[in-house]
């Protein structure tokens, strides 16, 4: 199975006071972290989706894998899942492991934990205790279907409480806070 990696790091980070893309974390930004938890975890490509000062963040993270602008990012998160689903059908991947920007505590030993389900067909989150978290996988016959729900800032949220989904314990391994503070 071919499974690409998709950052969302679009978001203005109105409540963080800056894009969060751009927030320096341990030595390297967000957006440069997540990539490389993904790429660490073993994905075959990893693809970042910017929006809120995108020229900004390329220029400072110049070492980002492939990018995608989403021009509606103020919309929500939900267009950016979209923008970053549609550039992936090129890559021939079978699944995309989605991570959030500001989520430095998702370990590449949380997604490998996830990509090990990983299918055309699956749906997979990671689990930390009685909740449902990142990382998420979508298997490439999902993707339609997560566009199409995919509105304001919910991402794939109601399109995942409809389905089956298969939750894989991560907690052990992981921490999903957000940053949404400084």
């Amino acid at each position: 199975m071919t499974v690409a990696g998709l950052v969302l790091a679009a978001g203005a980070g109105r409540r963080y006071g800056m894009p969060k893309a751009l927030v320096p974390y341990r030595g390297r930004l967000l957006v440069q972290r997540a990539a490389d938890t993904l790429r660490e975890a073993g994905c075959a490509s990893v693809t970042v989706v910017l929006g809120a000062a995108a020229d900004q963040v390329r220029a400072a993270a110049p070492d980002l894998p492939a990018t995608v602008v989403n021009p509606d990012w103020a919309t929500g998160m939900g267009s950016s899942l979209r923008a970053g689903l549609a550039a992936l059908p090129a890559t021939g991947a079978t699944a995309a492991v989605v991570l959030l920007v500001d989520m430095p505590g998702v370990s590449a030993e949380a997604v490998r934990r996830i990509l090990a389900h990983a299918g055309p067909g699956a749906l997979v989150m990671g689990g930390y205790g009685e909740r449902r978290g990142h990382p998420v996988l979508l298997g490439r016959d999902h993707w339609a279907g997560v566009s199409a729900s995919a509105t304001g800032d919910r991402g794939a949220r109601d399109y995942l409480r409809a389905k089956p989904v298969r939750v894989v314990p991560v907690g052990d391994v992981a921490d999903d806070t957000d940053m949404d503070v400084p």
